[in-house]
């Protein structure tokens, strides 16, 4: 219908009501019907004529009335009493009387049949049209503010399919209460019975402050139904506009296993990064990245992304110097192998950094039990030659990324990475630069991690495939881990191995269940199958030997492990050999090294050169 369509049709009812309500009103009260003579005809006249005059002033035809509300009710009010005080008015001018209780009665018919008239399409569009349209049956958990503003844009929105049918709010002044006409039904502990009482489709956790722990509790009880889940998007991207009350993101594993926001000491990292030259080894992997996004907020003069993959080292400085151009840091990159010493050098002599994170690694496990000789390579050998290369160019401080996975090592990659944790110890005895070590477990979304895995998997119609039931690992966010990666470069006073607070280890067949539940499907759909432990794998990491625990944090969600007196004597002979052992002799040597048992002297080593 056309505005000229709509106006018409509005002017028209309304003349017929007015005409009406001043016909009932001289009925009710003379309980005559009056013959129409001039008094009449200005009354009726006055009414209506003043009645469209302020409709139009108002702008009370231009209001889309499926959306009506208060403040519609409130411009009908307002035009109606209007229109009938200027009556009064008129009519006392010409005549010198009035009849107050037949305008009195006007007005009330006025205003009951108008306003009838308009929400009437509102009540109608509320309870039947839209109801029969809609076909997912919504549970908003949270009757706070946000969870009334979602449930009032779902009822009238016409671009989404689901209507909101009962709130869950663990408030017990709620409870029983209507809002918007909903019920609040019950606390969180009964999601699961709501859900399947209302025949439930769907369900928006509504409430934007919520901590993570908060988060993984409700996802616990919403993962027990067949429920679609989402979650509102974080208060501060509602208060900023980035995003509005009505668009819903999945809950991801980062709401699940990730933890509260790292507090970093700002200026403490300030008085270290601020207006230095940064280097950053694996500047395009998933920590080296990250780190790099972080740095560059805190203004170094220089920041050098150095890696052996063009393309990722490509990807991270056109990001940077998209996102960061008002800065202008001089961004530079170098494709270049850390298993090159001289390249090193030569970097190192050109940009002489003040600050290095070593994030160049061989982190897969199983590849790494494959090729022993690339892990040596890349996390020995290159460790040994990119931190030389620091302590010759003088380097205040150098921080390398380990992993949890060195301690007790039982796999190649995890004795390389304790190898190079104590070629760092041993190159801060001897060298002006403080070399740290900081040791984490498994970070969310990262190259290689087990959930781009899964993802794939379930993508494909599964099944999931979890090496062993009691398999548990420790997980943080790539932010997280980068955050207090940088906050401990500035903890240190060198030769420390810095432990990150991992939380609680999380069993993987857990997280593959969750990673099943978050994608619409059910685990009997999808399946989960056990495919047993890869070589060099354990069931539980851990994060510090015995020998090693410091009870009290440094700073909060930093540990300090002890550092071991180790000789370098057989590290370096290692280097030297490494290269005529097979790969079975190699992996036992790296292991019996890394343990402290020393190498290994077998009566004849097997050479895979002769």
């Amino acid at each position: 219908m056309t505005y000229r369509q709509r106006l018409s049709l509005f002017i028209f009812i309304d003349s017929c009501i007015i005409l009406s309500s001043i016909f009932i009103g001289q009925s009710l009260v003379a309980s005559a019907v009056y013959v129409p003579v001039f008094p009449t005809l200005i009354t009726v006249s006055t009414v209506m004529i003043s009645h469209l005059f302020y409709s139009y002033r108002l702008n009370l035809y231009r209001k889309a009335w499926e959306y009506a509300s208060i403040g519609e009710l409130i411009l009908i009010l307002k035009t109606v009493t209007y229109s009938s005080l200027t009556t009064i008015g008129i009519h006392y001018f010409f005549f010198q009387t009035m009849y107050p209780r037949v305008m009195v009665v006007i007005w009330m018919m006025n205003l009951l049949v108008i306003g009838g008239s308009r929400f009437v399409w509102r009540i109608y569009r509320d309870n039947y049209l839209i109801q029969s349209e809609i076909n997912r049956r919504t549970l908003i958990i949270g009757a706070g503010a946000a969870g009334t503003m979602v449930a009032r844009q779902l009822l009238s929105n016409r671009d989404t399919d689901l209507l909101p049918v009962a709130f869950i709010d663990d408030s017990v002044k709620k409870q029983r209460l209507d809002i918007l006409g909903i019920p609040v039904v019950a606390g969180t502990n009964e999601i699961k019975k709501y859900v399947k009482k209302l025949d439930i489709d769907h369900i928006i956790i509504a409430i934007p402050s919520l901590s993570r722990i908060g988060i993984q509790n409700i996802f616990k009880e919403c993962a027990k139904t067949d429920a679609k889940t989402q979650i509102l998007p974080m208060l501060e991207d509602l208060v900023t506009g980035k995003v509005s009350v009505t668009q819903f993101r999945d809950v991801n594993v980062e709401d699940l296993l990730g933890r509260d926001p790292v507090d970093l000491d700002i200026n403490q990292i300030s008085d270290y990064v601020n207006d230095q030259v940064v280097l950053v080894t694996g500047a395009g992997g998933s920590i080296g990245s990250e780190i790099s996004r972080q740095i560059v907020k805190f203004k170094p003069n220089q920041l050098i992304l150095l890696g052996h993959g063009e393309n990722s080292i490509h990807a991270i400085e056109m990001e940077l110097k998209e996102n960061y151009k008002d800065l202008e840091i001089n961004i530079r990159t170098e494709i270049a192998d850390i298993q090159d010493d001289q390249r090193m050098i030569d970097i190192f002599n050109f940009y002489r950094p003040d600050v290095v994170y070593h994030a160049a690694a061989h982190k897969h496990v199983p590849l790494m039990e494959r090729n022993p000789q690339e892990a040596v390579k890349n996390n020995i050998i290159g460790t040994f030659n990119v931190a030389k290369a620091a302590s010759w160019s003088k380097t205040g401080r150098f921080v390398m990324i380990s992993s949890d996975k060195a301690v007790n090592p039982t796999s190649v990659m995890g004795a390389t990475k304790r190898l190079a944790e104590i070629i760092i110890q041993n190159m801060n005895k001897v060298s002006e630069t403080k070399f740290v070590a900081v040791r984490f477990g498994n970070v969310l979304g990262s190259r290689g991690s087990v959930i781009p895995i899964f993802t794939k998997q379930i993508e494909k119609g599964g099944p999931v495939k979890v090496t062993h039931p009691d398999m548990v690992r420790f997980f943080m966010t790539i932010p997280e881990a980068s955050s207090l990666v940088i906050q401990a470069g500035a903890l240190t006073k060198g030769g420390e191995i810095f432990v990150l607070d991992m939380g609680e280890p999380v069993k993987i067949v857990d997280l593959a269940e969750n990673l099943i539940k978050l994608s619409g499907h059910s685990i009997e759909e999808i399946g989960v199958e056990f495919t047993g432990i890869r070589p060099g794998e354990k069931l539980y990491e851990e994060l510090l030997k015995d020998e090693e625990i410091e009870k009290e944090q440094v700073y909060p969600k930093i540990h300090l492990g002890r550092a071991a007196d180790i000789v370098m004597d057989d590290i370096e002979e290692m280097i030297d050999i490494y290269q005529h052992l097979d790969k079975d002799t190699l992996r036992k040597q790296l292991l019996f090294l890394a343990n402290k048992k020393g190498l290994s002297k077998p009566e004849s080593p097997v050479s895979i050169t002769s």
